[in-house]
């Protein structure tokens, strides 16, 4: 999984970019997680607890839900967990949950959060 992070000097915000397939994973970053270095700090040492003793952990967000197992990370947007009894309009989504959803390895999850959180520490605030 290819990313790249940045932080915008002029408002001093901070953006990550993530492969196809793991855009969901980049704006769970910055949304949920931000500069938060104790939101950060509790998924990294509940990623580490589920990848060596197993289980599952979930956290849910604002905007996100974070979902946890021994072999796999789930990050999926809110919106697309709630279900509606109405017809949806035919129209194609596809791209819109492609954005919305991403899965990885949790070792992948894990080099990605160890290095935004280098990255915050180096050019956060």
């Amino acid at each position: 999984m290819d990313y790249e992070f940045r932080r915008n000097t002029l408002d001093d915000s901070f953006h990550a970019e993530l492969s196809m397939g793991h855009e969901a994973l980049g704006r769970w970053l910055v949304d949920e997680l931000g500069t938060d270095h104790d939101a950060i700090d509790e998924v990294l040492e509940n990623l580490k607890l589920v990848m060596e003793q197993g289980g599952e952990w979930t956290r849910s967000g604002k905007v996100f839900l974070l979902q946890l197992t021994q072999e796999e990370a789930l990050v999926q947007a809110n919106i697309v967990l709630e279900g509606s009894d109405e017809e949806m309009p035919d129209v194609d989504l596809h791209a819109y949950e492609e954005e919305s959803v991403s899965l990885c390895g949790p070792e992948d999850l894990l080099l990605v959060l160890e290095a935004w959180q280098d990255f915050i520490r180096r050019y956060g605030r």
